[in-house]
């Protein structure tokens, strides 16, 4: 257990939460992890960026690992090891341990990652959820991705899918309530930077309390 705060953050695809995260690590000096957790993941189980970021926040491997590809010998199950344990498993086992190691040494940012229910015993965590109205999403993703507004709602129905099952398959927990994440901010109604003004206030707060 620590003194210092933790942020983690739960979103929606197009909500605005990876740039909130960014915008609230910038501010207050601290790092953050997202995206870096797959890189960090990968090189402890020795595979490649690419097959960790195939199965990152998804549970994939937990479905690929019922089907025998080519011959039946088990050890070419794709997604899994030697033991028929998917990709998707040890890529979670790997990343919670990461995450309470860097929880452990100094305050952070955690976005996705089910990092509020991984470090549920910590007692320094401000754990939000990030959210925003349909249209506000699909013109974020359209714009980044340089998609139709039709491609950009199917890529977030598809991201959100996932995330929804890889959060509630490992935490039990109703992904995007309040009940699980105990902060939740609509970005449609506050805008990004509001929401980084109040999530630097309150984290002040809790520093302040030490």
């Amino acid at each position: 257990m620590t003194e210092h705060t933790i942020i983690t953050i739960g979103r929606q695809f197009g909500s605005g939460g990876h740039e909130i995260g960014n915008r609230l690590a910038e501010r207050l000096d601290i790092p953050l992890y997202d995206h870096n957790l797959i890189r960090m993941a990968a090189k402890e189980l020795k595979v490649s960026d690419e097959e960790a970021s195939r199965v990152d926040e998804t549970i994939l491997g937990k479905f690929l690992s019922a089907y025998v590809v080519g011959t039946g010998d088990y050890t070419a199950f794709m997604g899994t090891d030697v033991y028929g344990t998917p990709l998707s498993d040890r890529m979670y086992e790997t990343q919670t341990g990461i995450i309470k190691k860097l929880a452990d040494r100094s305050s952070c940012i955690f976005v996705g990652r089910c990092a509020d229910y991984v470090l549920g015993d910590y007692s320094n965590c401000i754990n939000v959820f990030i959210y925003s109205y349909k249209e506000d999403r699909i013109r974020r993703i359209s714009n980044i991705y340089k998609l139709t507004e039709k491609q950009a709602w199917d890529k977030i129905k598809k991201v959100d899918k996932e995330r929804k099952l890889y959060y509630e398959a490992h935490t039990g927990r109703e992904w995007g309530s309040a009940e699980s994440h105990e902060m939740v901010f609509n970005v449609s109604l506050m805008g990004v930077d509001s929401v980084v003004d109040a999530l630097e206030a309150i984290y002040r707060t809790w520093e302040g309390r030490k």
